[in-house]
């Protein structure tokens, strides 16, 4: 540790009115070198600690020892286990969707709140117009923070320049140039597109859009250029989504709500976890999608993707199975619950035989969207206890989690959704893609579903989603990573600094993935 370090623990100490022994500074500078990098940050931490605890103004080695032993406490833990799965299994946290906090946005004070008191499954009609509010105001709240569509705080000549203030819908009417303006995309009357906002809603014409990537949808919220027509039709010019925000400026507009539903740290556990995530390099998920338990080929395909982890030095930490756990659909006409509960146990019994898997690495469940549950609108709730029972017996502690579901590794956030996506948003887009940056389908899927905050922003004709539960499909503030689950060919790819990828089908098409959080590393495998 530099001489600079050890004369600004000095002047910090000498700042509150401490007085420094000589061994209770080099305790101090040898917690620091713990935190390389945060330094500072780690100091200010302990110091604050020390505060607490002393009872003069003197201090000495051993009141330094034991706050640093506290501070450290969970690193010893992690680092005396000879367990490989102990720092997984303080550090991994599962949240099903149900269990989310709903935030709402005051647009008079203009800062979120909690809704308080329980959440009806079955809304009344006002929480189906609550829905499409809280969708547009999340955005636009976000938007009203962006610099190239903010109102100048000063009128000069200059003022304008560079500058796309958003108009109300209501204020277009009798204008005349060029106007930008937010709003859902809706279909009023069959065949007519509008655009809708708080006030009001106009007819608009698409046909000459200049398209951004994404995919455009009815219920997607843009951002438009255009102009009045003398019909009353609002010519569209360009088309895109709202802009996004940096997570870390997300997060300080919240001021300490978790929307994620993870915890929220203070500055030491943030430390302390930042440096356990980085020493947590062994540490792999591998996912697996459409895991048809009764379909023979795909069991012997699982039985090598099993055999092959159990061999490995370091065991993954946690293996996430997403649905459908059958190759045909648990409806109505669905009548082998039984064997599916037989199917279920046999894949305890596999997993058992595998006794390294069994006793280092977690194993997560998530429905597909047609599995066995009380209706197929999302967010959907945890496979029946009726059929994975058989399997529980096998692995007591198997995680059965809602589609989608959340994950907190450490200090990074990731969103599990299984759900045939690219598909269903291809066939209800009203234009074609933009070729201009793209031509990849996947690309555009990520695009649309990061820059929209929502997991599915399709109608809801064409996916219903539970009316008071639609916070459960914010992606608000972006997390690091969003894994999905879709029958299409297996991809990856980094968007504005996301973590997006798409497991494939594995009964289909062998496909699965490895991925290392601590790196965000992701290994699209195949067998």
């Amino acid at each position: 540790m530099n001489a600079s370090m050890r004369k600004k623990v000095q002047r910090k100490c000498k700042i509150i009115g401490y007085n420094l022994k000589v061994d209770a500074l080099d305790e101090i500078l040898s917690f620091a070198s713990h935190f390389e990098g945060n330094e500072d940050e780690a100091i200010d931490v302990l110091l604050k600690e020390l505060e607490k605890s002393l009872k003069s103004t003197i201090i000495d080695k051993e009141t330094v020892h034991r706050v640093v032993s506290q501070l450290l406490e969970v690193e010893a833990d992690v680092e005396d286990s000879s367990d490989p799965g102990t720092s997984t299994s303080s550090a991994l946290r599962v949240v099903d969707a149900f269990d989310f906090p709903k935030y709402k946005y005051d647009t008079i004070r203009k800062q979120f709140y909690e809704h308080t008191g329980t959440l009806s499954i079955h809304g009344e009609a006002s929480a189906k117009a609550a829905l499409y509010r809280d969708r547009f105001l999340l955005l636009s709240q976000r938007l009203s923070r962006d610099q190239h569509f903010s109102k100048p705080a000063f009128e000069s000549e200059f003022s304008h320049f560079g500058s796309c203030e958003i108009s109300p819908i209501q204020s277009l009417v009798g204008q005349t140039g060029r106007k930008w303006v937010m709003g859902v995309i809706s279909q009023l009357e069959d065949g007519h597109y509008y655009l809708e906002d708080l006030t009001a809603a106009v007819k608009i014409n698409l046909s000459s859009a200049k398209i951004t990537t994404g995919l455009f949808s009815e219920n997607t919220i843009v951002v438009v250029e255009g102009e009045m027509l003398v019909e009353g039709i609002f010519q569209v010019l360009t088309c895109g989504f709202p802009p996004l925000e940096d997570r870390d400026k997300s997060l300080k507009v919240l001021a300490g709500h978790d929307f994620f539903c993870g915890g929220t740290l203070t500055k030491e556990e943030t430390i302390r976890l930042e440096e356990m995530e980085k020493r947590a390099v062994n540490d792999m998920f591998v996912i697996l999608s459409d895991v048809w338990l009764d379909n023979e080929e795909a069991l012997t395909k699982l039985e090598t993707v099993l055999d092959g982890f159990e061999s490995v030095e370091v065991v993954p930490s946690l293996f996430v199975f997403m649905g459908n756990f059958c190759s045909r659909p648990c409806n109505l006409s669905f009548h082998s619950y039984s064997s599916l509960r037989m199917q279920f146990g046999k894949l305890g019994e596999m997993i058992a035989a595998r006794t390294r898997l069994k006793e280092q690495s977690k194993f997560l469940f998530i429905p597909g969207p047609d599995d066995a549950g009380p209706s197929t609108a999302l967010p959907r709730c945890a496979l029946p206890k009726y059929l994975t029972e058989e399997l529980q017996k096998h692995i007591p502690n198997a995680i059965f989690s809602s589609n989608p579901c959340r994950v907190k590794f450490y200090t990074q956030e990731i969103v599990f959704f299984r759900q045939d996506m690219l598909h269903r948003m291809r066939r209800s887009c009203l234009m074609s893609p933009s070729t201009e940056e793209t031509d990849d389908l996947f690309q555009h899927l990520v695009a649309t579903i990061t820059h929209q905050s929502h997991l599915c922003p399709l109608p809801l004709t064409v996916q219903p989603i539970i009316w008071n539960y639609d916070h459960c499909l914010y992606l608000y503030p972006t997390p690091h990573t969003i894994v999905l689950g879709d029958r299409s060919q297996q991809k990856a790819f980094k968007y504005t600094g996301i973590t997006c990828f798409n497991t494939g089908s594995f009964s289909i098409d062998s496909t699965f993935v490895a991925y290392r959080p601590c790196s965000q590393e992701v290994e699209l495998s195949a067998l």
